[in-house]
């Protein structure tokens, strides 16, 4: 990106920033669960979709969605820094929730795919693809191979992300009261941070992008981070404080360029694809329920930890409630890794067997 190219950046950047706070203010002012994250997210897809109305070739900001990533690399960062050596302690314990993981991605895969198929009549490919449990970028890029439609795809599965995000801190505060990630003194670290601080954090994330990208791990700008401060603070070298504020910043930046990405959608496209993918969260999330409660007699997680660790959310999002309600991010980052990686390994054995085919009988949902 050239200098001019980021004078005329700047402005939109900060316009959309601006409505992302405003959002975020009005959904604490509310009591919303996750208030900077859903607030901003709330605020800005609905400002993208008035503004773009009828401009379907609309794209996000480069440098929103730049800030966006670099959020995502510190909410890595912070989740690491929760590892410890007790947590090693308990990895091996997770063995047991952590391989329910395979029936869960398959059942739920199964059940999406029936509602895609059947209930939006979308294509074979589309459904199949539409229906993974995880992995947008994965599911899009496979699914276009396929012969599915990219721009469906997208949308679908970014509703998935956005009501698993709103479902599960929803559910949690009608069930305990709690407001997850309010301003009620739930910070995840309330240690004051230093200037210093604040470099080890940057450090941190521009080295843990440059791993993850080199292994070429999923998720790599948020993983590579938070696998390299795990090691950092599992090992006693470092002891970062991240501060409460850092924290709300980044989820406010993330809620902002995720709702940017509703530009150039139509209320109709937006409608369909969030009206199917409720049906199909909510079938998700059932099962999820399900094997949350089978699970938690034989496991060292709580009842609500094994839900969030099997909820098909991302896992950057999914990371940010773990941290929120004060559960092992980390313990439960591992279940959404796998579920990722098994996720597009199936859809990766499954793409030489879903032929090319004419999309002419599906309904244009787009």
């Amino acid at each position: 990106m050239t200098l001019a190219d980021l004078h005329a950046e700047l402005r939109p950047t900060s316009l959309i920033l601006l409505i992302g706070a405003i959002g975020a203010a009005i959904a604490l002012w509310l009591g919303v669960p996750l208030p900077f994250l859903l607030g901003a997210l709330i605020l800005v897809g609905a400002w993208s979709v008035w503004r773009s109305a009828g401009v379907p070739d609309t794209s996000p900001r480069p440098m929103l969605q730049t800030l966006r990533k670099a959020c995502v690399s510190l909410i890595g960062v912070m989740i690491g820094a929760t590892f410890s050596p007790a947590l090693l302690e308990q990895l091996p314990q997770l063995w047991l929730s952590v391989m329910a993981v395979i029936p869960f991605v398959v059942i739920t895969h199964a059940l999406s795919f029936l509602i895609y198929r059947r209930l939006a009549r979308l294509d074979r490919a589309t459904a199949f693809f539409a229906a993974m449990p995880g992995g947008l970028i994965e599911a899009v890029t496979l699914g276009e191979a396929a012969g599915a439609d990219p721009r469906l795809l997208s949308t679908q599965h970014f509703a998935r992300v956005v009501l698993v995000i709103v479902a599960i801190p929803t559910a949690y505060y009608l069930l305990t009261g709690i407001v997850v990630g309010s301003a009620a003194g739930q910070s995840f670290d309330a240690t004051p941070a230093g200037l210093l601080d604040l470099v080890e954090l940057a450090i941190l994330c521009v080295i843990g992008i440059w791993l993850g990208r080199k292994l070429r791990l999923p998720a790599s700008y948020m993983i590579g981070p938070m696998l390299l401060s795990a090691i950092a603070h599992g090992s006693g070298v470092l002891d970062v404080a991240s501060p409460w504020w850092l924290l709300a910043a980044a989820q406010l930046v993330i809620g902002a360029g995720l709702g940017a990405l509703f530009a150039g959608s139509s209320l109709r496209s937006l409608g369909r694809a969030f009206g199917f993918g409720c049906i199909s969260v909510a079938a998700m999330l059932a099962v999820a329920v399900a094997f949350a409660s089978a699970l938690a007699p034989w496991s060292s997680l709580p009842f609500i930890a094994l839900v969030i660790s099997l909820a098909p959310g991302g896992v950057t999002e999914m990371g940010l409630v773990a941290l929120s309600l004060g559960i092992s991010p980390v313990a439960v980052t591992v279940h959404h890794l796998f579920r990722i990686v098994l996720t597009v390994s199936i859809a990766g054995w499954a793409l030489p067997r879903l032929r090319q085919h004419d999309r002419a009988d599906a309904p244009d949902l787009l």
